[in-house]
């Protein structure tokens, strides 16, 4: 999550607390919406976890192939 407060910090100007409330609040509207397999890996590749086999669930769903 670090990586995406940063880059928000970075690209948008905004400062360290909004920044982070604005990744929780993107992090928690993907939660909701993805399908449970893929919402519970959020969690792990936010907190700095393996992102094993997100790419590709992800570009699965998305009717893309990914690399």
């Amino acid at each position: 999550m670090n990586e995406i407060i940063e880059q928000l910090k970075t690209r948008v100007g905004l400062d360290d607390d909004k920044a982070r409330s604005a990744a929780q609040t993107v992090i928690d509207f993907l939660k909701q919406r993805l399908p449970s397999s893929l919402s519970s890996q959020l969690d792990s590749v936010v907190s700095g976890g393996a992102a094993e086999g997100l790419k590709e669930k992800a570009g699965g769903i998305l009717g893309r192939k990914t690399a």
